[in-house]
């Protein structure tokens, strides 16, 4: 559940129009978004540009470029420091 700090964010969009159960909701899934490690944000945007048939050779630089542009941005990892992380 969202913290007490986050109490202004939900007025916020409370008096947008949105419930405040939604509100809690929406804010409680941006944040598990948002509090993935780099590590975990890698692997995951591996499997999906995999998945999408993306080579390797684009889908590191992809995730590179993404990672940086995070809003919370992780450290810049290189090419191969994001193959370290996905193969070990």
């Amino acid at each position: 559940m969202v913290s007490e700090d986050l109490t202004p964010l939900l007025d916020h969009l409370e008096s947008s129009g949105v419930s405040r159960g939604q509100a809690a909701r929406l804010v409680d899934d941006v944040l598990a978004y948002f509090s993935e490690t780099p590590e975990e944000f890698v692997r995951r945007r591996h499997r999906e540009l995999h998945r999408d048939g993306v080579v390797n050779a684009v889908a590191f630089s992809v995730i590179a470029r993404e990672l940086a542009a995070r809003p919370v941005a992780g450290p810049r990892l290189s090419e191969r420091q994001i193959r370290r992380v996905i193969y070990g």
